[in-house]
């Protein structure tokens, strides 16, 4: 039986009066993970010591991944025991729960502030969506792509998605945004230096709903762990004021750009994302054309296909027409609905897939398949909801951090 679409009148639109795309990084108590090297200097300075012991500090929390003052060696005992006298801890993220994949992709539970959890995933090599992109280090190089979260849960409502039936809690501080990413390091003892790592700021959230926050995370990322922007992805369901702002950012803090487009006319855009009632197709294509691009940069469109919604003949026709007609240097990356529970689509199959993919490629649009990674497990593409209870979906059970 066809799976009826739920109409545009039924779906309202985003309302999130605390979440702002200009946030500010929010504060943060008494936690020294996540600030940088010049809070951190005001925070020594505190104490009356010089601004090399700041580096000292962010060497151990961004480099070397110290989790207790006590483990920071290369300051003195004296100035240890003032900061943990006035309150000051570390406050890196926790990974409080895994959930491993057949295809040993991992979803964590990470637990931020207030002993909230959001989720993480580990995929231990690439999805295909980088297919095509430049290619720096040889093939003895280990990669792996680490998914991250900017809120808990979402307010964008994408009506295919999992995460948008947890609403929104709260924005992550720019903290529990890149400890995140040094805690799964940590875990697989990666280091930016010897493997490839790229990341995806496609976890829960809406990045561009929390943009201070994001780029302040972006920054800590780059400036102190040493990831390149260029081995960042972030993905936008098309708030329009955070493009804008984004195509402003200096490249070296600019990580590559995906929208979440997943129709190819505003009419089933409509439907499926009511953000596009704000902020329809025409104009997120006009703000795209007024990004500067690095040389060999490209627009990621995202797609994801609904069975007999979005994945038709004429539904690729249609994408292809939309692509070429912007006039950017873009890919489409092609997703397969990944399904979860009162979720009412349905997964292509896979020729029909196919199909649709090789419709783009001979009209001339580049296009690629994103694999489904830790589908068992609730951690592929649209799938993230803090999920804890497997059952049914034949997954092993979880691990303990």
């Amino acid at each position: 039986m066809e799976k009826k679409t739920p109409k545009p009148d039924s779906m309202p639109l985003p309302t999130a009066p605390a979440v702002e795309f200009n946030a500010a990084p929010a504060t943060q108590g008494m936690q020294l993970f996540g600030l940088d090297e010049s809070a951190l200097v005001e925070v020594v300075a505190s104490f009356g010591e010089p601004a090399y012991r700041a580096r000292q500090i962010a060497d151990g929390l961004y480099r070397q991944r110290l989790e207790a003052l006590d483990e920071f060696t290369t300051l003195p005992l004296a100035l240890r025991q003032q900061l943990q006298a006035a309150g000051w801890s570390i406050g890196r993220p926790r990974i409080a729960q895994v959930f491993t994949a057949a295809d040993r992709t991992e979803r964590y539970l990470v637990e931020v502030n207030n002993g909230q959890t959001v989720e993480t995933v580990w995929m231990p090599e690439s999805d295909g969506g980088e297919d095509g992109e430049d290619d720096a280090g040889g093939d003895t190089v280990r990669r792996s792509t680490i998914c991250v979260s900017s809120q808990i849960g979402c307010a964008v409502n994408c009506q295919f998605c999992l995460t948008a039936r947890l609403g929104l809690t709260r924005n992550l501080t720019a903290g529990e945004i890149a400890g995140q990413v040094v805690s799964v390091l940590a875990r697989h003892s990666l280091t930016p230096e010897t493997d490839r790592i790229n990341l995806v700021f496609m976890g829960m959230g809406e990045p561009f709903l929390n943009y201070g926050n994001f780029i302040a995370a972006v920054r800590l990322l780059v400036e102190q762990v040493g990831i390149s922007a260029r081995r960042m992805t972030v993905s936008t369901s098309g708030i329009l004021p955070g493009i804008e702002r984004f195509a402003a950012e200096p490249a070296a803090l600019r990580p590559r750009l995906a929208i979440s487009l997943n129709a190819p006319s505003n009419q089933v855009r409509d439907r499926l994302m009511p953000i596009n009632r704000k902020w329809p197709i025409g104009q997120l294509m006009d703000a795209l054309r007024r990004m500067e691009l690095r040389a060999h940069e490209r627009i990621t469109f995202e797609y994801v296909l609904l069975g007999g919604v979005t994945d038709q003949p004429a539904h690729a026709v249609e994408l292809a027409r939309l692509v070429r007609r912007a006039g950017l240097p873009a890919k489409v990356n092609l997703i397969a609905w990944n399904p979860g529970p009162g979720v009412p689509y349905a997964t292509p199959d896979a020729a029909q897939v196919e199909a649709f993919k090789q419709s783009l490629i001979a009209a001339g649009v580049p296009a690629y398949l994103r694999k489904p990674r830790g589908r068992d497990i609730f951690a592929a593409c649209g799938q993230l909801k803090r999920t804890v209870e497997l059952s049914g979906i034949n997954a092993p059970a979880s691990a303990p951090a």
